[in-house]
Order: structure tokens, then sequence, then C-alpha cells
């Protein structure tokens, strides 16, 4: 079997590019460090700190990785905001009939919860859309326009897509079993060994995160509708994080994600819609990485290499009939880590695979 070149994202001055082999470089999922082991330096005080809250040391483990990966989570929300600046103000255009009105902060869009996720009614007028009975696919409409109009038109640093409640369900079902998985991204422009005619490719790690079921939504001006406090019947909100492989095993839990994926679940009881916004990360270095969009080196991930993560998500997480293989990989890479070759991803890279 040919080998194949994988591009590294870490910043060296060395050649970025180095072949990895399923045993070595994806050893347990290819997220662990072999320089410490953690897990003995650490054994003895999570067992104290378990025996002390009354938890066992599996429970005590899985809560503090939760709490580190919503601390990335919300430090990625804060970089965006201060990088990004007015990029989500609303432009001045004419209002329409249907339209929803621009995001304006309102108190009553604020969390009452420690969700990372900023609420759906932050960015779309829920209250128009409840007032004047809308069609899931006059909402899918409207929320594809309100993305395309964002950086200045070009709707550049963006993704948008609506989905039918029951197709997110079946992905909601296989990712609280697999939340983690990683995707590979052709790299045509990058540079290989002089003479070798072997593509590149830069493996992503994606991650999803879950943050509960969001109340149904009401208007404002129901105040019967608001007092009567009930539990929500909307599936889970959920968020999909895709970070860079090598730059994820240098900087765990510092490490930046290129794109956030975010599901809102808010309509799926009232409108059997699920609305899923991609925002990718806005660049602070002046000298855009070779996955960069070709915008001036705008944002970290161009809008294609976006487009093209937010399609593998379906490919490998919505699981019907020809997709037995893709199934197979992501079982094998959490069930059987020893087992899993990365080889075979390379045969669903492209947007026609």
């Amino acid at each position: 079997m040919l080998s194949r070149r994988v591009f590294s994202i870490a910043s060296s001055s060395k050649p970025a590019f180095r072949t990895f082999s399923s045993t070595h470089a994806f050893r347990n999922a290819g997220l662990a460090s072999p320089k410490v082991d953690y897990e003995e330096k650490y054994a003895e005080k999570l067992r104290r700190r378990a025996q002390e809250q009354g938890k066992t040391v599996e429970q005590l483990r899985a809560e503090l990785k939760e709490q580190e990966r919503q601390k990335r989570l919300q430090k990625l929300k804060e970089e965006s905001s201060k990088s990004t600046g007015t990029s989500e103000a609303p432009r001045e255009t004419k209002p329409t009939p249907d339209a929803p009105s621009p995001a304006r902060p309102a108190p009553s869009s604020a969390r009452k919860d420690s969700s990372p996720v900023k609420p759906l009614s932050s960015i779309f007028n829920l209250d128009k859309i409840l007032q004047t009975p809308h069609t899931p696919e006059q909402i899918s409409v409207l929320w594809r326009a309100y993305h395309e109009s964002r950086s200045g038109g070009t709707g550049r640093g963006f993704l948008c897509a609506s989905l039918p409640v029951e197709t997110y369900q079946k992905m909601l079902d296989v990712a609280t079993k697999y939340p983690r998985f990683i995707i590979p991204v052709p790299r045509e422009n990058a540079q290989v060994e002089e003479g070798s005619k072997e593509p590149a490719y830069e493996f992503y790690l994606m991650e999803w995160g879950f943050h509960g079921s969001p109340p149904e939504p009401t208007t404002s001006g129901d105040i019967f509708a608001q007092a009567q406090a009930k539990p929500s019947s909307n599936p889970q909100t959920s968020t999909i994080l895709f970070t860079p492989l090598q730059e994820y095993k240098l900087r765990t839990s510092f490490a930046t994600p290129y794109l956030v994926v975010t599901h809102y679940t808010d309509l799926a009881k009232t409108h059997g819609l699920v609305l899923l916004r991609g925002e990718v990360t806005p660049s602070a270095a002046s000298t855009p990485s070779v996955g960069a969009s070709d915008d001036g080196g705008r944002f970290m991930l161009s809008q294609q290499d976006a487009q093209l993560l937010a399609i593998h998500v379906q490919r490998f997480y919505l699981w019907n009939e020809g997709s037995e293989e893709r199934a197979t990989l992501l079982k094998t890479f959490h069930e059987t880590p020893a087992e899993f070759k990365w080889e075979e991803l390379l045969k669903h890279t492209s947007f026609s695979a």
C-alpha cells in the first residue's frame, strides 16, 4: 500500500508533513501525549477527590473533561466576539413583512444557565416567527438569508442549514455514544516532498458537546404561556468543535477550534425544524495558514473546508442504507482504536465521496 502524507498544522521551520501509521499517530484515538503518564501521576489525587465527593473516579474524570471542553468553547466565543467586533451588526436594509428583525440584545434573551451557546433569540426574532404563522420552509429561507447577509453581504465565516428534527435526532443518538472522531481534509496547495505525487491531508478532531433542551419558545406578550413552566420536549442543543488534530495534540484543552457548529433545537417541537449555524474562527495572524480562506486570511479556515467538515458530520453520524462502512469506522475509532486505520478515511474526503 502506498504511504500517505498527512499535513501537520504545528508551526515550525521544518517541513510540516510526515507519514503517520495507525499504530503510532492514532494510538488511543491519537489524543494521548506519549511524554507524561498523567493517569498514573494524578491517580491518587483523583481517587481522594472522588472519595470526598462521593463519586467514582470515572465519573470525576468525565466531569473534569466536560468542564475543560466548556472552558474551551467559552474562551472561543469571547475571542470571536473581540475579533469580529461589529461583524454581527445588521446591515441597513429595507424591512420586509416576513423578515425577522435584526438581533437586538434584550433582557429576556439572556441565558439563565451555564451553557456557552449563544441563545437563538439573540440571533433570530422568535417573536415575529411565532406571531405570524411560518412554515418550516419559510423559516429555512429566512435563516439562510440572514447568514448570507453577514460579513458585508458575503456570508463568509458562517455556515447555515436547516434539518428535519427526525434527521437531527438520529445523529444525536449516534453522537451521544460516539462523541469524537477525526476528519481528513485534502490539501492540494500544500508543499510535499519533491517528486511525490501523493496527496496531502490535514486531520481535524471533531468533538460533540451537549447543552440540554431549550424551552419551547413563546411570544413576549403571551403571559399565560410564560407562567406555565413545564419540561421541554425539544431535543438537546449541541455543538461540534473542529480543531486541527496536530494542534490539539500539542495544546490539548488550550487548542483553538477553527470551526464551531451549533444545532439550535428551539423550534423542533413547534415547527419540526433544527437550525444549524457554523462559525469559522477569525484569524488573528497576519499570515494565513494553509487551510485559511482566500479573502486576505480573515478566517482560520476556508469556506469550502468548513462546508466539507460540516458535510462529513452527516456522512458519519447519519446512519442510513449505504453508510455501513463509515459507521464501522466510527465504531472502531471508539471501541477498538488499535484496529482503527486512518487510511480508510481517505475514501471519504471529497464532496463526491
